[in-house]
């Protein structure tokens, strides 16, 4: 007897008109979080959460990547049987432009002068 077929597993994303501020900002006041963004950044292309290098447990990590998301900051989706992530750069630009960038860069400055 065959298996029955399944829905594709989706998540839920906001609407970016509906995120505020304040959740942004929020979501990328923590560390682990800059992180998670800014390895994005790096890599250029979508990253499955197993690949993240992050000092938390996968099921902390879990939470972060629930916030980043629900701010609009981050999409995921499934590729079998990964979840991928990926930045919402060009909604979050048309959104809060400047944000991302500032924040990444200002992020990056930080991180820079912590290992001098």
């Amino acid at each position: 007897m065959a298996r029955p077929r399944t829905a594709a597993r989706t998540v839920e994303h906001p609407d970016l008109s509906e995120v505020s501020l304040q959740q942004v900002m929020e979501a990328l006041v923590d560390p682990v979080r800059r992180m998670v963004v800014s390895q994005l950044v790096r890599a250029g292309e979508d990253m499955s959460c197993g690949t993240f290098d992050a000092p938390v447990s996968l099921s902390t990590l879990t939470h972060h990547f629930n916030v980043l998301r629900e701010a609009g900051v981050i999409r995921q989706y499934y590729k079998g049987t990964s979840k991928m992530n990926t930045l919402r750069t060009d909604e979050m630009e048309e959104r809060f432009p400047g944000l991302l960038s500032a924040v990444m860069a200002a992020s990056a400055t930080e991180a820079e002068a912590g290992a001098a």
